[in-house]
């Protein structure tokens, strides 16, 4: 029963990805009629991040009283809402209103579901359950790429809403399946443990680890929010090809995934995640040598590569640096510093992009990048030195 399960986990990642990266493909023409500047879309941003932070730091409670089942369909009908409320928005202000349950229903579903499958899976099924969220967010700027062409942002927004419901209602069907006790790793039963963010804090690596999913997300999310942007005003490409462009951020993080899941058979987390991060320096060279757009094209997908194998290893690390019992409580704090990362990060690089140029972006991704690899060097040097 739990390999029924998993495709339905597979479904609720790409419900999670779909809606992840229509603002910033949709931006360069929202912006002009909902009246706003080119660096507002980090405000968005910045609601739906801080809403899903909160939602984050309470999965723990949540998921303990409804179940990871319940969490994640609720979850995913409030993301359905909140795309239906964007699509009628015609002031900028009724954009950061919407937000609102768009975060709050992204945290707990993201939290739950990760920490279910690291402890019940092997490594290979988190990489290929963070490609199914790339599927989902390679299709929002393809899918908001053809509306820009037709029917305008708006019907961009109503599809995937559409999309949205209809996994809401396989979710719905498929409750059942959450409650059988089944644990395809076979590991032995134990009783989840609730600490205090200080208590936590305490722990050897947790400082660590937190920062390196804030610069992770900070960089993830700069990188595919931006990327439109940057192509069109930096590189001269027009709307449509631009918001197609971005979408290649995510397809290399979609297709890195898949091939992750068969590279973790032969190498450990921690050696998929100092892989994944010599390719996002690569992509960020290549973003930066000004060498035509084919050169862009390739550094663009190459980023994505990059950051295919580093959010789900160090997720699936998490029982093992961390023990079982915390699991949930690590998870939920774990996503809640990635969202900080996701909340703080696009809104400053507008800035810097209104305020001093948008040629900034490369140079932006790699300061998150060279702070993520002290991080992670450094959480896995402290638990080596642990386990010895």
């Amino acid at each position: 029963m739990a390999s029924l399960l998993l495709p339905i986990i597979y479904l609720a990642f790409i419900s999670l990805g779909l809606p992840d990266a229509l603002l910033g493909a949709a931006w360069p023409t929202m912006y002009p009629q909902l009246g706003a500047q080119v660096s507002w879309a980090g405000g968005v941003s910045m609601i739906i991040s801080a809403c899903t932070i909160l939602s984050a730091l309470a999965s723990d409670r949540l998921n303990e009283r409804l179940g990871t089942g319940r969490v994640t369909a609720i979850s995913v009908a409030a993301t359905a809402a909140a795309l239906f409320g964007f699509s009628f928005c015609h002031a900028f202000w009724q954009l950061c209103l919407w937000a609102i349950p768009y975060g709050l229903g992204a945290g707990s579903v993201d939290a739950a579901l990760n920490n279910y499958v690291a402890l019940h899976y092997k490594s290979r099924h988190m990489s290929w359950l963070h490609c199914m969220w790339g599927v989902g967010a390679s299709l929002g700027p393809v899918i908001m790429g053809q509306a820009l062409a037709g029917s305008g942002w708006q019907g961009g927004y109503r599809i995937i809403g559409i999309l949205q419901v209809v996994l809401t209602v396989v979710l719905l069907f498929s409750l059942p399946l959450w409650k059988l006790p089944q644990d395809p790793m076979g590991g032995e039963p134990f009783t989840p443990q609730h600490r205090s963010f200080p208590e936590l804090l305490k722990i050897t690596g947790v400082p660590e680890v937190l920062v390196c999913f804030l610069c992770y997300c900070a960089l993830e999310s700069t990188a595919g929010m931006w990327a439109s942007s940057y192509c069109t005003l930096v590189r001269g490409l027009d709307a449509q090809t631009a918001a197609s462009w971005a979408s290649l951020f995510y397809l290399g993080i979609t297709a890195g995934r898949f091939v992750s899941g068969f590279l973790t058979m032969k190498m450990s987390d921690r050696n998929m995640i100092r892989l994944g991060q010599v390719l996002i320096a690569l992509g960020i060279l290549l973003v930066l040598l000004p060498a035509g757009n084919n050169v862009l094209f390739v550094g663009l997908i190459l980023i994505g590569l990059g950051c295919a194998p580093v959010y789900p290893c160090i997720i699936h690390e998490t029982p093992v640096n961390f023990g079982r019992e915390l699991s949930m409580s690590m998870t939920g704090l774990q996503m809640a510093f990635a969202y900080v990362g996701s909340c703080l990060a696009p809104p400053l690089f507008g800035l810097l992009a209104q305020n001093v140029t948008p040629r900034l972006y490369p140079w932006y991704l790699a300061v998150g990048l060279v702070v993520m690899v002290i991080m992670s060097e450094s959480l896995h040097a402290k638990k080596a030195a642990e386990h010895r």
